[in-house]
């Protein structure tokens, strides 16, 4: 049919702050240009939004932008979001307001307003903001009880595009990568850059397991989750006074002494509780729960194995998660006591030192799709984060649970991705003028590094350039710019046909440029630099790259320096001098990679830092061996 620029099947996607912003280095008396924040529109395409929280207030906030072209359908906006859409399948008269509670929480972190005493029952207590309180909001609804199919996502962008938004926040992604030419986030966000939108994106919530990263387009920011210096912690007490320090948003009164027991079927599943009592008792789960499996069976509280220790989850009951080896030792005291019982206190804030670090359930590189693109590009605080949340659903989320509030704690590159678009938005109201890849850019070689030794499994494949820096990433002093054709030509690079890149582009003009040799993506003018390497192989891999001048209006001066090649790799910057004389003016530079990593070592990375004496512009640079399926 005339207009089909391509076909291909729908999938369904997943849904992917107190202290976060302050502990970013980003406080509220922070440098602002606020007459320029209020011109910034952020685009959420999420599950929509909970209008009267405080945080949405228009107090002092005059109106939309000039440039706004959007449109308020089911819904009564004001001057702080000044659109709402909402999509499911074609279905017309729908209403964008939150009944999940992830789209509040997400339009929060990213631009809402200064609300002070919040909390949840007195946990994680405080002033609750975005990262630009100043900016405007534009809702696109677009997930419902976690199902998000493909063809409202490419309704919404195409909608918010039009309608002037200047960013766009996308806490969605599937469980893989997939390629961009059946990715609706990677086509979305690709017509969103051509007409100078960036697209900040989740990284996934698939767990350290190496290559399940999603939202990996280049021209997208994919981010990870980290954690922040505030750990919630909560205990169970048992009866020979031994206690266990464990996880929870457990804001149930203190349960005093309740008897413990285990489930006859060795399972918390509710399907394996079906007909047990437990009422009155402590149920101790050996496998995975939600706490809906307990709650059914009568249970007073429940203690839970669960792999992802540094996360505290909110339960329908009063709940403490553990690790195995804690599991163990109170199966030791139930085995050797007569009547076992337990006490689950209410959960405490706790300062932790090692933050950050990213969180266990963070999907991680290399990028399966473009394995000479790093993906994540950073971390952002993902973990026990405070934001606001729509009064129709529970705090548990679970349809039995009574418990109702106006902010609630939750965790997740869901929560990770609206730090990084409100630095984004930051960024954006000091250079309105910037195309995506600068303030990407910005965000990338501003970010401060991360210690591989508290994040094992991968360095830079884990947390990418490190932790998000929203003060530096005002101020970059250099940065990579690309535009649609730099990402064209790469897409070439990558193999793809001219069928799949129009599929991409959705122009019908769109073709590889004939005659031009296929190197990689290593051609790229990308803010990190990734090399998928054979175990055992020599390699030399070379990365043109050019810089543009954004700090000093006059004369200025940066050098480069390597930090952490090692032995297994050499690395070479020519020239290893940039003298600009002007703003805005662009020098390049090309960085050599060789070596040789033997089998068995799945990664090396190193850094090119390019310094003026004041600022410093830091591009990871690493090489795997990690295994990626043939295209």
């Amino acid at each position: 049919m005339e207009g089909v620029v391509s076909v291909f099947p729908s999938r369904t996607y997943q849904l992917q702050t107190t202290r976060s912003w302050d502990f970013l280095g980003l406080p509220r008396n922070a440098r602002r240009s606020l007459p320029t924040e209020g011109e910034v529109i952020v685009g959420m395409l999420d599950t929509g939004v909970w209008p009267d929280s405080p945080s949405f207030s228009d107090d002092g906030l005059g109106p939309p932008p000039g440039k706004w072209k959007g449109a308020c359908h089911n819904f009564t906006c004001n001057n702080k979001i000044i659109g709402a859409r909402a999509y499911r399948q074609g279905r017309a008269g729908l209403s964008p307001v939150d009944t999940a509670g992830h789209g509040s929480h997400t339009a929060s972190t990213v631009a809402g307003r200064v609300v002070e005493g919040v909390g949840l029952a007195g946990v994680a207590a405080g002033s609750a903001r975005g990262g630009v309180p100043g900016a405007r909001l534009a809702i696109y609804k677009i997930c419902w009880d976690d199902f998000c199919a493909s063809e409202d996502m490419l309704a919404a962008f195409d909608d918010a595009i039009a309608d002037g938004v200047d960013l766009i926040s996308f806490s969605i992604g599937g469980k893989l990568p997939v390629p961009y030419f059946e990715d609706p986030a990677a086509i979305g966000s690709f017509h969103a850059m051509r007409r100078g939108v960036l697209t900040s994106a989740s990284a996934g919530n698939s767990a350290l397991t190496g290559g399940r990263v999603c939202n990996v387009a280049p021209w997208m920011l994919s981010v990870a989750a980290s954690s922040i210096d505030r750990r919630l912690v909560a205990k169970l007490v048992l009866g020979n006074g031994k206690t266990i320090v464990g996880a929870s948003v457990n804001i149930f009164p203190k349960l005093e002494k309740a008897p413990l027991a285990l489930p006859v079927n060795g399972s918390c599943q509710p399907e394996s509780l079906a007909g047990q009592s437990y009422s009155g008792k402590i149920l101790l789960c050996p496998g995975g729960s939600n706490g809906t499996g307990p709650l059914r069976a009568g249970a007073a509280g429940t203690v839970i194995v669960n792999d992802e220790p540094d996360i505290a989850f909110v339960f329908p009951l009063p709940a403490v998660t553990i690790a195995q080896d804690q599991f163990t030792e109170i199966l030791a005291y139930v085995n050797r006591t007569r009547n076992p019982v337990g006490s689950i206190h209410s959960t405490k804030s706790t300062f932790d030192s090692e933050a950050p670090t990213v969180a266990s359930f963070s999907s991680t590189g290399p990028n399966l799709i473009s394995p000479g693109i790093l993906k994540p590009d950073l971390a952002a605080p993902g973990i026990d984060i405070l934001a606001a949340w729509t009064p129709l659903t529970p705090v548990s989320g679970n349809h039995k649970d009574n418990r109702f509030a106006a902010y609630n704690i939750i965790s997740g590159t869901s929560m990770a991705c609206p730090h990084a678009t409100g630095t984004a938005a930051y960024v954006k109201s000091f250079h309105p003028g910037w195309s995506p890849a600068m303030i990407m850019s910005a965000l990338i070689t501003t970010a401060t590094p991360m210690d591989p030794a508290r994040n094992p499994g991968g360095g830079e494949l884990v947390y990418g350039a490190g932790q998000l820096n929203p003060a530096r990433a005002r101020d970059p002093g250099l940065v990579y710019d690309a535009r649609e054709d730099d990402y064209v030509r790469m897409v070439c690079a990558e193999g793809y046909n001219s069928t799949q890149l129009r599929a991409v582009t959705g122009a019908n003009a769109a073709a590889c440029p004939a005659g031009r040799e296929r190197s990689a993506a290593a051609d790229l003018n990308y803010p990190t630099m990734a090399h998928h390497a054979v175990p055992g192989k020599n390699f030399t891999v070379r990365f043109p790259r050019a810089v543009t001048n954004v700090g000093a209006p006059g004369r200025s001066v940066y050098t480069a320096r390597i930090v952490g090649s090692g032995p297994l790799i050499t690395v070479a910057v020519a020239p290893r001098r940039l003298a600009f004389s002007r703003l805005l003016q662009k020098l390049s530079f090309t960085v050599t990679v060789s070596g040789a990593l033997p089998v068995g070592n799945l990664f090396v990375s190193a850094a090119v830092v390019w310094s003026d004496g004041v600022r410093q512009v830091r591009s990871p640079i690493i090489v795997h061996t990690v295994d990626v399926p043939k295209s």
